[in-house]
């Protein structure tokens, strides 16, 4: 059976993957499916992965599937235009969704795909949210790798979160500030304007307590 794959979206970039049975099951992972990757560097969207269903003969539809967005198509649509109605699913599935992790698993899968990608696949041995983090946005003991977010940072965007855990995960590398836990820190493109970000919500989370 052959494997779908996938990574975070946005541009669309297609990749026909050799898949084909010979009755499929719509939505199973035996259906012909596309690959997309990102060319820009915000992780804020998810991975999506499409798939093609012979059974499938008006509609396409698209919905949340183990923390990514599946876009299943009609088999007849023709390659040209599916981009387009991906684009559209998926913004209508972005929309719907609530506006940060609010799992600890889903925090676990989040911090394991950011350091796949942005610090050399280091794990923590524990990731959680807590309500006892009052003045910091998150917490990392790089002697027992635990790493603790704010719960308040809980309805940041996506981008937010995420560059808070990159930072966070590079303690586990470098346990200081110095220049070389900033150059791993700094490899998710967003952490500055992240940090903009905090400083302004911060201020509004004390002008409106």
């Amino acid at each position: 059976m052959p494997n779908v794959t996938s990574s975070p979206m946005l541009p669309l970039h297609w990749t026909e993957a050799s898949a084909s049975c010979a009755n499929p099951a719509e939505g199973a992972p035996s259906d012909p499916a596309y690959r997309t990757r990102l060319s820009r560097g915000d992780l804020s969207h998810p991975a999506v992965v499409v798939r093609t269903s012979s059974r499938r003969r008006k509609t396409a539809t698209a919905f949340w599937e183990n923390g990514q967005i599946v876009v299943v198509l009609p088999s007849h649509v023709p390659k040209a235009d599916r981009a387009g109605i991906v684009d559209r699913l998926v913004a209508r599935v972005l929309a719907k969704r609530p506006r940060a992790t609010t799992s600890d698993d889903a925090l676990v899968a989040r911090a394991e795909f950011l350091a796949d990608r942005y610090v050399e696949g280091i794990r923590p041995t524990s990731i959680r949210w807590v309500t006892n983090q009052g003045k910091r946005w998150a917490s990392c003991s790089p002697q027992t790798g635990e790493i603790r977010i704010s719960h308040r940072l809980r309805t940041v965007p996506g981008w937010v979160l995420d560059a808070t855990i990159v930072h966070e995960l590079a303690h586990l590398l470098h346990a200081d500030h110095s220049t070389a836990f900033h150059a791993v820190a700094n490899r998710y493109p967003r952490q500055h304007d992240a940090h903009v970000f905090l400083e302004g919500y911060s201020l509004g989370l004390h002008a409106a307590s």
